[in-house]
């Protein structure tokens, strides 16, 4: 039955829309968490050890975020493989261009193709960044805070950020609607106002990330 509903078109755009909603709540409550910053690093450094700490003494030091991390893995990967799969088997119904451009079409929607590429590469550099600190020089395990300025005190950090958070306010933007409509939420009656709250989740998470480089970048956060 799982092979089934995996092989239908139904079920890849099914598989599409709970792993972008998961994605999307773990977004908003890792905006919040970022916004921590602006109350100092004391602050910002003991919400990220509390990270690891979530669940004792029940669960072991870090289990919790590494369930976490195994969920967003899982949730990341079937979002990009449905994604792809959908997108061959669009091409392949109809191998020829249309002949005139849906005019109706928003730029996000038109966009998102290349908009999940570009997230894809910047979670993999954010990864090196400010976890491993791979790429990271002078990058400080324990220090989060220390090692977030670091990253925004650089012009390359700063455009790497902004131009990926950008890219996710358009993703959202679509894909919340679009995820909605999957999953049945979508009607005549209603579909006005999950547009709004489309519009305005991507909104909030496009300023509520970019105030963090721009707080470093301004000296508010220093």
């Amino acid at each position: 039955m799982a092979r089934t509903v995996w092989d239908s078109t139904l079920g890849k755009k099914t598989v599409m829309a709970v792993s972008g909603l998961i994605m999307l709540l773990y977004l908003v409550v890792h905006m919040v968490g970022n916004l921590k910053i602006f109350f100092g690093a004391g602050e910002f450094d003991h919400y990220a050890h509390w990270l690891r700490t979530v669940g004792e003494p029940f669960m072991h030091y870090e289990w919790t975020l590494w369930l976490v991390r195994i969920v967003l893995v899982v949730a990341v990967v079937a979002h990009a493989v449905s994604a792809y799969q959908l997108s061959r088997r669009d091409i392949r119904a109809r191998p020829s261009k249309y002949v005139h451009k849906r005019s109706r079409a928003s730029y996000a929607t038109r966009t998102m193709r290349w908009g999940g590429v570009i997230l894809g590469l910047f979670i993999v550099w954010h990864i090196l960044d400010l976890t491993t600190g791979t790429v990271h020089p002078g990058f400080r395990p324990g220090h989060p805070y220390q090692n977030v300025v670091d990253t925004f005190s650089t012009w390359y950090g700063n455009v790497i950020y902004i131009v990926a958070v950008l890219a996710l306010g358009l993703h959202v933007r679509h894909g919340f609607w679009s995820a909605a409509q999957t999953l049945g939420a979508g009607s005549r009656t209603r579909d006005r106002a999950l547009k709004t709250v489309a519009d305005v989740l991507a909104l909030l998470l496009t300023a509520g990330f970019i105030a963090v480089p721009v707080g470093v970048m301004t000296g508010v956060v220093s």
